[in-house]
Order: structure tokens, then C-alpha cells, then sequence
């Protein structure tokens, strides 16, 4: 499993597996303690996995949590997704910046998002699932989400939208949502 730092987030990484690949299909190894600690995180900080499944067009997103923030691994498992993720860091050199992965269920590709970040994709398949591992026990008092069309953000998402749910349709604007994080 290679490690790649990702330019335009400070602190994000991209984890890429060597997937086995045989007629039956293949095998990859999506987490290594090692690896993951030889990259400077604590393998032992992640608490809690989640998983979704979204339909193509899908967008959830774009979201972030306020407090201590939350760091993650995200991957896709199954189908395509966009995946973007928007360092929102105040004191961070790439504060502001918007960095996009396409991740595969073929390619098992793990990108780190480190707290501060917001984070959202869009599902390109149908379907397509997002497994998630996530350093701080949920808190729904500490969610902050961001208008996945927001001006200031100028995310390109590559589909229409399909779906979103209703919490991420009445999201506030980058500056609103930027006065919770402060």
C-alpha cells in the first residue's frame, strides 16, 4: 500500500492498495495499522465505521463538525463516486482549497480528510457505497453543513443532482456556515 500526500489540503493523504486481481474477481487490503502509522496518524484513533449506499446523482454534502472536528478515512466500496473535500482550517496554508478524488470500488483508493475539512461526494453509479472510519464518536450538536452549491465553494459536480436529503438541501451558506466552525 503506497501513500501519497494530497497538494492542495494540508494534512490529507491518499492510501493506494495493490488489489490482487484473479478470475474470481480480487483482494485488497484496505487498512494497514502500519502503513497508516509509518503516515504520522495514530491507527488507534479511529472509534467508529459507517457505511452508505446512494443512488447515481446523489450528493451528500458538503459536511463538517464543529468542536474538535472530526477526522476520516473515506473509501468507496462499491460503484464511483466524486468525492471533494474543502479545507475550511482558518489557519491552514491551504485554507479554502478544494481538492476532488475519484474513488472506485475497484480501485479501493482511502483518502484521510483531517478534521477541519469539510467533506461531500456525489454518486456517479447506481449504486455506489462510501464506507466511512471516523476518529470521534458522532454528535449531532456539533454538525455543521455547507450548500453544496454555494458560489464560494464552486464545486463542479459532474451529474445533475438527484437526491439529496432535506438537511443538506437547507444548508447555509459557506459564510454561515463558517461563523459555527469559528
Amino acid at each position: 500500500m503506497d501513500v501519497i500526500q494530497v497538494p492542495r489540503i494540508a494534512g490529507a493523504l491518499m492510501f493506494l492498495p495493490t488489489p490482487h486481481v484473479d478470475e474470481r474477481g480480487f483482494f485488497s487490503r484496505t487498512f494497514d495499522r502500519d502503513v497508516v502509522a509509518a503516515a504520522g496518524l495514530d491507527p488507534d484513533a479511529f472509534v467508529q465505521d459507517s457505511i452508505s449506499r446512494s443512488r447515481k446523482g446523489v450528493v451528500r454534502g458538503m459536511h463538517v463538525r464543529a468542536g474538535a472536528g472530526e477526522a476520516k478515512l473515506v473509501r468507496c466500496s462499491y460503484g464511483e463516486v466524486l468525492d471533494v473535500v474543502v479545507d475550511l482550517r482558518a489557519d491552514s496554508p491551504t485554507y479554502r482549497n478544494v481538492e476532488y478524488f475519484e474513488l472506485t470500488g475497484d480501485n479501493q483508493v482511502s483518502v484521510y480528510v483531517p478534521a477541519g475539512c469539510a467533506h461531500g461526494f456525489q454518486a456517479l453509479t447506481d449504486p455506489a457505497d462510501v464506507s466511512y472510519r471516523i476518529d470521534r464518536a458522532h454528535d449531532p450538536s456539533e454538525d455543521v453543513s455547507i450548500a453544496f452549491d454555494d458560489p464560494g465553494l464552486a464545486i463542479e459536480w459532474p451529474l445533475p443532482v438527484t437526491l439529496m436529503s432535506d438537511r443538506d438541501k437547507a444548508a447555509p451558506s459557506l459564510a454561515d456556515a463558517t461563523r459555527r466552525l469559528s
